[in-house]
C-alpha cells in the first residue's frame, strides 16, 4: 500500500480507527500515525469491512451534495449577475431570425447537429416559441464540435447553404436532421438526399456548401461562442442571460418572464425579503 493516502479515504479510516480503538489521539497525531503506518488501515478494513464500505458510501454521497450545492450557487449568481447586466451578442448580418424580428427578447442557441442534447434543446425552444409567440425571437448558431462529430460541421454548411437560398426553409432542414441524428453519420449523401425531399435546388445547394461566404459565416458563429465563453453544445443566451446546456423548459419561462416583466430581482430573494 502507498504511503500517500487520499484525502477521503484517511477520514473514512478515521472514523473506523476511531470506532474500534476509542483512541484520544488528536486528529493530527492520527493523520500522522496513519501515514507512517499505513498497515493500519488495511487491518480496520479487514476487520470492518462493511462498515467501511458504508463510511465510504455515506461520504461519497456527502461529497456529491456539497458539489451540486457549490454548482448551483455558482450558477444563480452567475444568473443573476447576468440579470443585472445582461450579456451582449454581438449581431451578425446573416443570421436566421425564427419569430419576429421586432420581438422584445432574442434567444441565440450555439448548437452541433450531432449533439443528442441539441436535440432535447429543439423541443424546448419550439415550445418556447409557440408559448411566448411575438414577444421571443430564434436565432440558432453553429459550435461544431469536430473532435467528436465530424460530420456536425458540413451539416452547418449545408444549413447555411440552404437559408442563403431559400431562407425560412434552413430551420426545416434543421429540424428535420436533428431529429434523425442517427442519419447524419451517412454525411453528404442523406443531406443530398433530404434536399431533394425538400425540393431545393441540389445545384445550387452544392455550389453554396464550399463558398466563402458560408465558411465565414460558421467561424463567425464559433468565434462568438468562444468570446461568450460557450465550449460545449447547445449553449444558449436567453435575453442577455448565458445558459449551458439543455435546461427544461421551466428554466427558459423563469428568465423570459423575469424580463418581459421587467424585473432584474430574484422573486424567490423577494419573497423571502418580505416575509422578514
Amino acid at each position: 500500500m502507498s504511503k500517500r493516502i487520499t484525502i477521503p479515504l484517511l477520514f473514512a479510516c478515521v472514523a473506523l480507527f476511531l470506532a474500534s480503538c476509542q483512541s484520544k489521539q488528536s486528529a493530527s497525531d492520527l493523520q500522522k500515525t496513519l501515514e507512517e503506518n499505513p498497515q493500519i488501515l488495511t487491518e480496520v478494513m479487514k476487520k470492518n469491512p462493511q462498515l467501511f464500505m458504508e463510511t465510504l458510501q455515506k461520504m461519497a454521497s456527502q461529497m456529491r451534495e456539497k458539489a451540486l450545492e457549490d454548482r448551483n450557487k455558482k450558477e444563480q449568481e452567475i444568473l443573476e449577475a447576468a440579470f443585472k447586466d445582461p450579456i451582449e451578442v454581438e449581431k451578425h448580418s446573416e443570421d436566421l431570425i425564427i419569430g419576429n424580428p421586432n420581438a422584445k427578447v432574442v434567444i441565440y442557441e450555439y448548437s452541433d447537429f450531432q449533439c443528442p442534447f441539441c436535440y432535447r434543446a429543439l423541443e424546448t425552444v419550439k415550445q418556447v416559441l409557440d408559448e411566448y409567440k411575438d414577444d421571443v425571437a430564434f436565432v440558432y448558431r453553429h459550435l461544431p464540435i469536430d473532435s467528436i462529430h465530424p460530420n456536425a460541421r458540413l451539416a452547418a454548411k449545408y444549413y447555411e447553404a440552404i437559408r442563403i437560398e431559400y431562407g425560412q426553409k434552413a430551420f426545416d432542414f434543421h429540424e428535420t436532421i436533428l431529429k434523425n441524428q442517427n442519419k447524419i453519420r451517412h454525411g453528404e449523401k442523406y443531406f443530398l438526399s433530404l434536399i431533394k425531399e425538400m425540393k431545393l435546388d441540389i445545384g445550387k445547394i452544392k455550389e453554396l456548401v464550399n463558398s466563402k461566404r458560408v465558411e465565414n459565416k460558421i467561424a463567425a458563429d464559433v468565434a462568438s461562442a468562444n468570446k461568450l465563453g460557450f465550449s460545449g453544445t447547445p449553449g444558449f443566451v436567453v435575453a442577455g442571460v448565458p445558459v449551458k446546456g439543455a435546461y427544461p423548459y421551466s428554466h427558459f419561462k423563469m428568465i423570459l418572464d423575469r424580463r418581459l416583466n421587467g424585473n432584474s430581482k430574484d422573486p424567490a430573494s423577494e419573497m423571502a425579503a418580505k416575509i422578514k
